[in-house]
């Protein structure tokens, strides 16, 4: 058993709610620009003061709508301006806020609205708002639904005056660190989703440390843009980006995926949120570019100078002169001009959610665009850990954020504990009793600390295989290689008390048109891909690549191509993208089935 924590930066604040940081940003700078709203083709800010106006009006709305210290209230919507000003709003009249992901099915919208007894849910639009009324049977607590797009949060403005400045702070002051704030409910991967209860003292003391610790990150730069959110607010990780944003009264604007190529070229960013998905489609799409402009050779090699550069210079070494000869001559010819896809002002971006590859973590800190690994969950209000900007390590996820602890247990397990552990699950007291242990959280990933306090994450203590020869395998490093590849966009490696270690592979229909035109094919029907021999030993060769990491009994002997993705939509994505193992391999029991049962070549 190894522990390890990290002192706090910035002292508890038992009074201190999330309200109070935006009264205290409007005080101490009021012109500030600290929000930027799209209209049109350009970004118009947003003072401090003129935030503060709006989120007071409308939390004086909702009070006079009926909205009561205590209540629970949803919030269904994608990554956008209104979505932050409710979000605050609601937490100024003292409401819980319960977030909603978009994508929700019927079923998860009726758990989640009758578990947390909301008595009102704010939705984006009619479809939105059609998905609710359709399980409102099942949700007796729930009063009023308020659909932003059809105009009604400008409707409970109308009735603000009923309510006076006095009442609403009133309410507002009445708030402390020890209010419930939030319940999220996990996107968990078995089982329904459980509410996870975090606390303001939760979101205003983690966001303050880590902005002490990131300050270098948030704040530095000459000309700061803040950042730009695109993943779902209704996520624990990009919430607190969100308040972390707020805190340090750096811009923060909001878009989503559909439109975050565009938007990053108007809007620079000088620091990103992000999840390895998007990292590996940005180096993908530019792979595949290269390639079918011709220069695929050129960008090879350069994406190999990248990562021979940040090899050597994360690990403390200077650069072979040679080396840095042709790091500099490819700044010029291919880094500057990805550097300029992301806006030209990106200095960092964070990923979490799953585990970066080393190779790419490299290949983005050689172009001069770092990315921060940090880990964390809904229950550690996302992160328990982040690597600092000055002493990044890849390969790791960081050591604690201030004010946290670490604990690998004797079977390798991650125990949580300090400022961001959660509450409780809402109304399911064994569940929090079986999580938490003397304040410790149990994570259920696996990992590994090092002399310096680094947590290196090793795999998930559920998804541990246990191969028929006894063999233990922890499918993480295989699963994360293979999605690396611009063929493949998830891998499901299975092997649980089989003879040997397979794989199920699903392609990225996204990638594989631009992917066959750069290897000069061009008579393949998507409709057979799956079946296309040309296909088949390109997935070969990442199955290969991917065996490399791991001893011959961890290797992955066969494979399988699935003909249908796997999505949200499915049932076999969680919202933050990871893949619910045991649906997957419920639902696709006949396909592993004929894995084993097949002769092996």
């Amino acid at each position: 058993m190894r522990e390890v924590s990290t002192k706090l930066l910035v002292p508890f604040d038992e009074e201190l709610a999330l309200p109070h940081i935006v009264v205290r940003n409007a005080s101490e700078d009021p012109r500030g620009i600290g929000y930027a709203r799209r209209e049109g083709a350009t970004w118009a800010g947003v003072t401090h003061e003129e935030f503060l106006a709006q989120v007071e009006t409308l939390a004086k709305g909702f009070m006079a709508a009926g909205v009561e210290a205590g209540d629970r209230v949803a919030l269904m919507s994608t990554t956008r301006y209104e979505w932050t000003l409710t979000d605050l709003a609601l937490l100024t009249c003292g409401a819980v806020v319960v977030p909603i992901y978009e994508t929700s099915s019927s079923d998860q919208v009726a758990w989640i609205l009758a578990d947390s007894e909301a008595v009102a849910v704010v939705v984006e639009n009619q479809e939105m708002a059609l998905t609710v009324s359709q399980v409102r049977e099942r949700c007796p607590h729930l009063r009023d639904v308020w659909q932003i797009d059809a105009g009604h949060l400008d409707e409970l403005l109308e009735g603000a005056p009923e309510v006076s400045d006095a009442q609403m702070r009133a309410r507002r002051d009445a708030v402390d660190a020890d209010h419930v704030a939030t319940i999220i409910y996990t996107s968990g991967t078995t089982g329904l989703p459980k509410g996870c209860v975090l606390t303001h003292g939760n979101f205003v003391s983690l966001s303050q440390n880590c902005l002490a610790l990131m300050d270098d990150l948030v704040n530095g730069g000459e000309e700061n843009n803040g950042t730009l959110l695109f993943l779902p607010l209704a996520h624990v990780f990009a919430r607190l980006i969100q308040f972390v944003a707020i805190a340090s009264r750096t811009r923060l604007a909001h878009t989503t995926i559909g439109t975050l190529v565009d938007d990053l070229g108007t809007y620079a960013p000088s620091y990103l949120l992000g999840v390895p998905r998007v990292f590996e489609k940005v180096y993908n799409s530019a792979e595949q570019r290269a390639q079918g402009d011709g220069r695929g050779k050129i960008f090879a090699a350069a994406a190999d100078t990248a990562i021979a550069y940040s090899e050597a210079t994360n690990a403390g070494r200077r650069a072979p002169l040679t080396l840095r000869v042709k790091h500099t001559v490819f700044d010029r010819l291919v880094y500057a001009k990805l550097r300029s896809a992301f806006g030209g002002h990106l200095r960092y971006s964070i990923s979490g959610g799953a585990p970066l590859s080393a190779r790419l973590a490299h290949f983005y800190n050689g172009i001069g665009l770092p990315v921060l690994e940090g880990y964390g969950l809904t229950e550690t209000t996302a992160p328990a850990c982040v690597n600092p900007p000055k002493a990044l390590r890849i390969g790791t996820v960081g050591p604690a954020c201030p004010g946290v602890g670490l604990r690998i247990d004797d079977d390798g397990e991650i125990l949580v504990k300090g400022i961001n552990v959660f509450r409780e699950y809402l109304h399911n007291p064994e569940a929090t009793d079986e999580a938490k242990v003397d304040g410790w959280f149990r994570t259920g990933d696996l990992g590994e600390l090092d002399a310096d306090g680094y947590l290196t994450i090793t795999g998930r203590k559920k998804d541990i295989l246990v191969t028929a020869g006894g063999k233990n395998v922890s499918p993480a490093k295989l699963e994360d290689s293979l999605r690396s590849h611009p063929l493949i966009a998830e891998a499901v490696v299975v092997g649980d008390a089989k003879p040997f270690i397979a794989a199920l592979l699903c392609l990225d229909e996204e990638m594989l048109p631009g992917w066959a035109s750069a290897h000069g094919i061009t008579d393949l029907d998507p409709a057979d891909a799956a079946q296309d021999q040309r296909v088949l030993d390109e997935l070969q060769k990442a199955v290969d690549q991917a065996n490399t990491l791991v001893s011959r009994a961890e290797s992955i002997r066969a494979f399988r191509v699935l003909t249908t993705p796997l999505t949200q939509e499915s049932g076999h994505l969680t919202p933050s993208l990871k893949v619910k193992r045991n649906v997957v391999l419920d639902d696709y029991a006949d396909v592993i089935d004929s894995i084993y049962s097949s002769p092996r070549t």
